[in-house]
């Protein structure tokens, strides 16, 4: 987990340098003035969308969990109400960094609240793509893994 950490850390720095503020009001003034930050910030954009899946324990990531070889994993421990909660906060995880990557990186600085359907179309693209990266790859052993980093 320090890992992913510590690329998430790089990844905010990198834009706090390029934008001045913490504030998403000044991101907001920032993207409107310039443009998206997609153009200067394009390969922290996605280190921070892999990063993003890194910190949700989404496939190949989530060897936390590594369900498969442990009879189906949390499934057997929770049930009921509690099961759907740590899955409840699951999902939201992987929604808070999808509108955190389309309100700081992307340009839908005016946030999903405003209801314009270009930040809706980005805001649900980067969920997709968190559900495509769960589909489309295996669960990696450490060593592997390892070996990529």
């Amino acid at each position: 987990m320090i890992s992913y950490e510590v690329s998430f850390g790089l990844i905010v720095i990198s834009f706090l340098c390029l934008v001045g503020s913490f504030s998403l009001i000044d991101v907001k003034f920032e993207q409107t003035q310039g443009g998206t930050l997609l153009g200067p910030l394009l390969p922290a954009t996605f280190l921070f969308i892999i990063t993003g899946v890194a910190e949700t324990n989404r496939a190949p990531f989530d060897l936390a969990e590594s369900e498969s070889e442990l009879v189906s994993g949390f499934n057997v421990e929770y049930s009921g109400m509690a099961f759907a909660l740590f899955f409840l906060a699951e999902y939201a995880s992987i929604l808070f960094f999808s509108l955190l990557a389309v309100s700081c990186f992307i340009g839908g600085a005016s946030l999903i609240f405003t209801g314009n359907k270009e930040t809706w179309l980005k805001f649900f693209g980067i969920c997709f793509i968190f559900v495509w990266l769960r589909s489309s790859f295996p669960r990696v052993r450490y060593d592997v893994l390892m070996r990529v980093f």
